[in-house]
């Protein structure tokens, strides 16, 4: 729902210290509206009760705290659950939480994980069109403001529950950079979520403005969507290929440093940020080893891990799923050749996990809301006049 207001949530300390002073209140009324959103979590103005009734009726007039829970969830017997939250604009956007309990032997629960991920989204859609994603079938819609990200975190039930925070939702983060360097900037900053950068990774196709930018401006992890090693390959699947090929990627990158550590080693003091390279296996498209061969020299120049993804079938589509053995030997190979490669665990299969199936399913049962209400109006503006 569309609001006049302006939203508190992800202003930075100096504009909430400049909101006050807009308002005729003094400096530390900014730094006690910090302290009521970013570390209590108040959903209301009313609820920050250290400043003064009168003061929070001024606030009221002008602003709010743009937080929102979500409108529906499906929770998967693995413990994934998809939220599915609406924007201020009236949107629908989805986020997965995704918490780890290791190996069954581990004294990890539901209410306690070892590991919690946020997958957020940050646009309505994807202007990227990538054949095997749901998000890139809905076209670009709109961009999300930086309060709809951090949205999604600041009113996630399991919010105190989460290690880490990764970009890779519906949309491209470097087509919305404003709102997602925003988030990122709420989300390190020491009086807000104080995180540390390298518990967040940004995920994107590489197109150029934004990658430099990125890496420019934020010390936040980057994973670089690639999943075919040949421009060709890859301009077939991804059109932005053509725009920026994934050599042009690779030759940018060349130029930063990055941190080459597994995941045991890599959170205790290791300075750079990680670059992970994402790759979806297509049975038959580019899971040979000839193609593990042209990844390895692709990637030789950088400091970099692979992540390889099982694909699940999407509606209407051509692609196929690599099988578990062609899998294996194609992480082994790469391992073997000296690019520390993981298979990513599917999560929440049974409930949609896809980026995209669940925010297409709600659009389209209200736009059938509204055809059926249409033809039911016709129907009785037909009725009255006969």
């Amino acid at each position: 729902m569309s609001s006049s207001k302006q939203h508190l949530l992800a202003l930075t300390l100096d504009e909430l210290v400049q909101v006050a002073l807009n308002l005729g209140l003094p400096r530390f009324v900014g730094r006690q509206m910090c302290e009521w959103i970013y570390g209590k979590k108040v959903t209301s103005i009313d609820e920050m009760t250290n400043i003064s009734k009168t003061a929070r009726e001024n606030l009221k007039a002008k602003y709010d705290i743009g937080a929102s829970k979500p409108v529906d969830c499906m929770r998967s017997i693995d413990g994934t659950v998809k939220y599915l939250f609406k924007t201020t604009e009236g949107h629908f956007i989805e986020t997965v939480y995704i918490p780890d309990f290791g190996s069954p032997d581990t004294p990890y629960s539901q209410d306690h994980p070892r590991r919690a991920t946020l997958c957020v989204s940050s646009q309505v859609g994807c202007k990227m069109h990538c054949e095997f994603c749901m998000t890139g079938r809905q076209g670009f819609v709109a961009q999300l403001k930086a309060s709809d990200i951090l949205n999604q975190i600041y009113s996630l039930p399991e919010r105190d529950l989460l290690t880490n925070i990764v970009f890779m939702g519906q949309g491209e983060p470097c087509e919305n950079l404003d709102a997602v360097l925003r988030t990122t900037e709420i989300l390190t900053a020491g009086y807000a979520y104080a995180w540390s950068p390298k518990r967040i990774t940004v995920s994107s196709v590489g197109l150029e403005k934004g990658l430099v930018r990125f890496l420019d401006e934020s010390k936040c992890n980057l994973a670089i969507s690639l999943h075919h090693p040949i421009p060709s390959g890859r301009a077939g699947m991804m059109p932005a290929e053509r725009a920026f090929s994934i050599q042009d990627v690779v030759n940018v990158l060349k130029r930063y440093d990055f941190c080459r550590k597994t995941d045991e080693d890599y959170d205790e003091g290791a300075k750079q940020r990680r670059l992970t390279f994402e790759y979806i296996l297509f049975g038959g498209l580019n899971d040979s080893i000839a193609h593990a061969n042209a990844l390895l020299k692709l990637l030789e120049p950088l400091d970099c891990r692979i992540n390889l993804i099982r694909f699940h079938n999407i509606p209407d589509t051509p692609f196929k799923h690599t099988e578990e053995g062609t899998l294996k030997r194609f992480c082994d190979y790469l391992n073997a050749h000296g690019i520390t490669t993981t298979i990513r665990a599917s999560r929440g299969q049974d409930i949609f996990a896809a980026c995209g199936l669940l925010s297409t399913k709600k659009q389209e049962e209200m736009e059938q809301r509204k055809q059926s209400q249409t033809c039911l109006n016709y129907a009785e503006a037909r009725r009255r006049k006969t």
